[in-house]
Formats: structure tokens, sequence, C-alpha cells
């Protein structure tokens, strides 16, 4: 049996595996019992909601009646993006919020993101203190007077298209004067109506490509390269402007440019903070991202006079640092836009909103806009079977420091050694004895040379 991941992102597991009735028990009590120490009310008030995976409604149907069991009033909003369950969450005032989704994780997986009551995720601490509650399993059942009522919402993704299309910094009408051709693959899950809903209001022609909602993934659902070859195929043979790609719950978006390349998922974060800088630019208009994100965003950055800080790896510590920076944008390398304007989670539709708007005042193609990004090539590694991260990090960053005048050194999230024209971030997980190697340089034959290098280093040390 494979082990329960549990995390800043909430628990995931395979399905019937580690991720079993019990287990769903167990968090969703502990969870409401959560929420009403939090609140200090005693009925409370939880949305859900679900990203559509096949099957996903046996979770769902679990978690809703302990939550009703455990007296806490639901309000379901079905298969939705866990962007939407977020603004759920924080917009109609509840106690917390649960989406049901495994992110980009393949079929088999599913598992529930926990919302605080502003739709932000819980962080390690709270993540912390809702283990200790399912540990203890003392639950508060009601009896049949008290248990909680359900409200089934379907309204909450026509509410999310609104208040994206709302954005004062968006030019909705030069958009639409493009006519963009665009291809979404939403891998039939949560973005399969929402995604092509808002491109349609922008003004777009919408070729569906995985967009049926089964649930069914057409291919590995984490939106990297090698899994969307299917959608640059399709790009090239409708003679698309671009493709847009999302994951599961729709948090991440990817793009194809018009030639079937993928325009890399470092360049969204860095177009979209492009064009919130340019739109809203002066001194102290800062932007957050995490510490394994490309540093093409500093260069964005320093042309409009801002500051970029980074935090450790995980939305809710970017989000922490974006509210104690004040930051305009932030998110993370990996496809994720953090907008506040429209609230603070990683959003892929107010990534497509930015993007497109910035395509638009650019004039260029997808692939044009791209060839005037900085360049920069990331690589990522990893080692396994490492019996103590923390002792090879330590001596790593023992040897790096010793009159070593050219790096910069963070400890935050691993171990981030920055130096003039490149970078290497060493991060243990939490659930495996597993060493993960990211590294940044001006070409792809340098970054993969940097990380084979630090990897011999670290192998040498075990």
């Amino acid at each position: 049996m494979s082990e329960l991941i549990v995390s800043v992102s909430g628990i995931r597991g395979i399905t019937g595996d580690s991720l079993t009735p019990q287990n769903i028990v167990k968090y969703a009590s502990a969870f409401t019992e959560y929420c009403r120490k939090k609140s200090g009310k005693k009925k409370i008030r939880i949305a859900v909601g679900r990203d559509g995976r096949l099957n996903g409604d046996i979770p769902e149907d679990i978690i809703i009646s302990v939550l009703r069991m455990s007296g806490a009033d639901v309000i379901n909003i079905g298969v939705a993006p866990t962007p939407t369950v977020q603004m759920a969450t924080e917009d109609l005032k509840c106690s917390g919020g649960i989406s049901i989704t495994a992110s980009h994780n393949p079929q088999i997986w599913n598992g529930m993101k926990f919302l605080n009551p502003d739709g932000t995720f819980l962080n390690d601490i709270q993540i912390e203190e809702l283990i200790k509650i399912s540990v203890k399993g003392v639950f508060n059942y009601q009896n049949l007077k008290n248990t909680g009522g359900l409200t089934y919402n379907d309204s909450m993704s026509g509410y999310h298209i609104r208040k994206v299309l709302n954005l004062k910094i968006l030019n909705i009408n030069k958009i639409r004067k493009r006519k963009f051709r665009v291809v979404v693959d939403a891998v039939n899950s949560s973005g399969s109506y929402i995604v092509p809903e808002l491109l349609e209001k922008l003004g777009c022609k919408v070729i569906r490509l995985h967009c049926d909602g089964s649930g069914i993934f057409p291919h590995t659902p984490e939106p990297i390269p090698e899994n969307l070859t299917s959608l640059s195929k399709s790009v090239i043979k409708n003679k698309a402007d671009m493709g847009i790609a999302v994951d599961p719950d729709a948090d991440r978006l990817v793009l194809i440019t018009e030639k079937g390349k993928p325009f890399g998922e470092e360049n969204t974060i860095t177009m979209a903070v492009n064009h919130v800088l340019r739109i809203q630019s002066g001194s102290g208009k800062n932007v957050t991202v995490n510490l394994s994100t490309t540093r093409s965003v500093e260069n964005v950055a320093l042309k409009f006079k801002s500051e970029v800080f980074r935090s450790p790896v995980g939305e809710i510590n970017v989000v922490n640092e974006m509210k104690r920076r004040r930051s305009l944008i932030g998110g993370e390398g990996s496809g994720g836009i953090i907008y506040p304007e429209l609230h603070y989670g990683r959003d892929s539709l107010a990534g497509i909103a930015l993007v497109l708007n910035e395509l638009s005042d650019s004039e260029k193609s997808l692939s044009e806009y791209r060839s005037g990004l900085p360049v920069y090539y990331i690589y990522k590694s990893k080692i396994e079977n490492i019996k103590d991260p923390d002792k090879v990090l330590k001596k790593i960053r023992e040897k790096y420091s010793m009159g070593n005048n050219n790096v910069k050194i963070n400890t935050d999230d691993g171990l981030k050694l920055d130096f003039q024209d490149h970078w290497i971030h060493l991060r243990k997980s939490n659930t495996e004895p597993i060493i993960r190697i990211i590294t940044e340089a001006d070409s792809a034959k340098e970054a993969v040379m940097i990380n084979k290098k630090i990897t011999a280093e670290i192998s040498e040390l075990f």
C-alpha cells in the first residue's frame, strides 16, 4: 500500500489504496472541527467543489456526508476549478472550503485541498494543527436535528468568469479585435467548459480538443511538453494562434505557440508580470514568485523599477509573501499566476486574460513575443534513497560558503545557490527520501551540465 501524501497542498493518494474511505472520513471530520474552532461558531458553512476526474463523485459524496454529520452546512458547487472553489469559499463567506482534487496527478489519484475562509490554502502550521485533530480522532458528530444542510450552487463558474472580465486592468475590446483562434486541452476535467466560455467571451474562436467533461484523462494530465503533443499538432492543423492547456483543477496555465512549440511554462508568469507592471508600473510595485521560478521575472521587473521577492515553493507560501510585500502580481513558474485583484490563488482564467491582453497590446504572434523575452533554461532532476537529506544540504551549504563571494545562499526552502550566470535549488521531499535538483542557466546545455555537476557532488556525500 502506498502512503497518503500530506502537505500544504492538502492530502492526496491513490484511490482505494492510500486514499480510503477511512482517510477521507478522518480528514473531513478533522477539517470540520478545525473550522469550528477557528471561527468560534457552533454552526459553520463549508464550500465543496471537485476537479471532475472520473469517479470524483465518490469522495465528494463521502466528504459532504461527513461534513453534514459533523453539523456543517455545505454549499456544493459541483465540478469546478480549484480557483473557483477558492473564490466561492471567500465570496460566499464560508468558514472554510474543500477542493476535491489531486491536481496534476494521474487518473488513479485524488485528494483534498483545504481552504481558509479567505479562500487561501492552509499554511504549514495550520496543516499541522489539522493533522493533530485528525490523529486525536475526537469528532463531534451530530444527531438528526443538528445535522448540516446541503445547498447546490451551480452559478460559481459564471461568477468567476464575470469577475475576470470585470478586472480593471483588462482592455476587453482590444482582445476581441484580435479574434484569436485557440485550441483548448482541459484533459476533460474541470476546465472543460469554463475555459472555452471565458475565451469565447473574449472574442476567441475556440477549438475544443479534450473538453468533454467526462473526467477521463486522454493523456498524463500534468501540462508539460511531453504530454501536450496532441495539442501541438492540433494548433498546427487548425492554424490556431495558440494552444492552451490546463491541469485537472485548472489552476495552472501552459501555452503552445502558433508554430506548435511550447511557449515555456516559466514564460507564462514572466509574460503576465510584464503586462501587469507595464500597465501599473512605478516604484514600489512589487512582484513575488517562488525560489524555483525563472530569473527572467527579475529582468522584466528591472525595466519597470520594480522589486522581486522570493518565497518557498508552494502556493500559500507565495501568497503570504505577496501579502507581506503588497505585490501586484505573483505566482510560480509551473504556470501558476496569482493576481490579487481577482483573488489570492493560482488561477488559469486570470492568466488567460492577462496573457491575451499582453499579446493584443504587443501586436505580435506568441512565438514572436517569446523571442523578445529573456532567454533562460531550467533543468530538473532528483536523487533518490537519501537517508539524511538535511545532512547532505548542510554539507553542500558549507562547501559553497567557504570563501566564495560569488554566490548568494538562501536556506528558506532547502538550499538555493544563486550565482551571477546561473542558480541551483536543492529541495528535500517531505514525504520521500529524495532531493530535487533544479538548475537554471543561459543555455540548455549549461543547465544540464550544472545539474549533473551538483548531482555528482551530492552523490559523493552518501
